[in-house]
């Protein structure tokens, strides 16, 4: 369970991390939102991996918070 609840935090903070960063991304410019993440894949696209890093983030915090209570 330690593994589980160590896992899921790092997830949603690094999930919670890349999704501002996509956001910050948006507000500067965000005509590149439709463009690919990187050069060597076509997918994801920024905003794909917005909706991706959103949904990783909140799942893991759901599950960080079961672990978490499921332990007192």
């Amino acid at each position: 369970m330690r593994i589980l609840k160590a896992a899921s935090f790092t997830l949603f903070v690094f999930g919670l991390l890349g999704w501002l960063y996509i956001v910050l991304n948006s507000e500067i410019h965000p005509w590149t939102l439709s463009m690919q993440l990187t050069h060597f894949l076509p997918f994801p696209r920024e905003d794909t991996a917005g909706e991706i890093s959103f949904v990783v983030s909140l799942v893991s915090f759901f599950v960080w918070n079961l672990v978490k209570d499921g332990q007192r």
